[in-house]
């Protein structure tokens, strides 16, 4: 494991796997790098693979202010320390904030985006800020409820896996990064794809979804495909949110390797 400074001076922990090309990772929310750890092996054949904690998760550090702009930087120091340019690859809403890295101007030479869950039809389910919901279950130390909120009425799960999910042992973990629901939840916003931040995006870039996925996903890679000048699409058959790092490797290899 290295060590990554952001600008500032939160400390980034980086997992480098591999050799070749520099490709960086970016998870999705209620997960750390661990969630794309099977897809950083499965990429170290081909790939010198950066995949990092993002802020207030896993290993790295935080700051006592949240703005999507720190985690754009983190990106960029990233990227930095592999060389200056690479690829980039973010999932779900990891997806979000490696687009809105790219339209920042960040040095990325291709950009792979799974499935960020933008809604063409916005969620109005949802209140209009999200994060102060988690914000403030957080603050009161229901962070249980804050993790039960987001697979709920977030992500839609039935109310018998959430209940099941409390006695899992991996809830504890699942609560120890619970205040980054609200980082997510701000790097999403309204839910509605930003139009104008998709269109800023110059660098090549391909969106993928699952065949066996939420069906709104499908809907939304579409539209970010019409939307980003220099962007393709392709649906991986049979795959679900959950997406088989395997199949994903080898999409990857095939898109960053073109």
């Amino acid at each position: 494991m290295d060590h990554v400074i952001s600008k500032d001076g939160t400390d980034l922990a980086v997992d480098r796997l591999g050799d070749g090309p520099p490709v960086v990772l970016v998870c999705g929310g209620s997960t750390d790098r661990m969630a794309n750890a099977g897809l950083a092996a499965a990429l170290a054949g081909d790939f010198t693979v950066y995949n990092y904690d993002r802020r207030g998760r896993g290993d790295s550090g935080d700051a006592a202010r949240y703005a999507v702009e720190r985690e754009i930087e983190d990106i960029a120091a990233v990227i930095e320390a592999a060389g200056g340019s690479a690829h980039l690859y973010g999932t779900s809403s990891g997806a979000a904030l490696a687009m809105e890295a790219a339209a920042s101007g960040v040095p990325i030479r291709k950009l792979a985006m799974w499935e960020p869950p933008y809604s063409v039809q916005g969620r109005p389910d949802l209140p209009d800020d999200t994060a102060s919901v988690y914000r403030e279950l957080v603050a009161a130390g229901r962070r249980g409820d804050a993790v039960e909120y987001f697979m709920l009425k977030v992500v839609g799960l039935p109310e018998e896996f959430a209940a099941a999910a409390r006695q899992a042992p991996w809830w504890k973990d699942q609560e120890a990064i619970a205040h980054t629901l609200a980082y997510d939840a701000t790097v999403m916003g309204d839910y509605t794809i930003p139009t104008e931040r998709a269109k800023a995006v110059s660098v090549p870039t391909i969106i993928l979804d699952g065949g066996a996925s939420f069906g709104f996903m499908h809907e939304t890679a579409d539209a970010l495909a019409e939307l980003i000048p220099n962007a393709q699409r392709r649906t991986l058959e049979g795959q679900e949110h959950n997406v088989d790092p395997e199949v994903m490797a080898q999409a990857l290899k095939q898109f960053f390797a073109s």
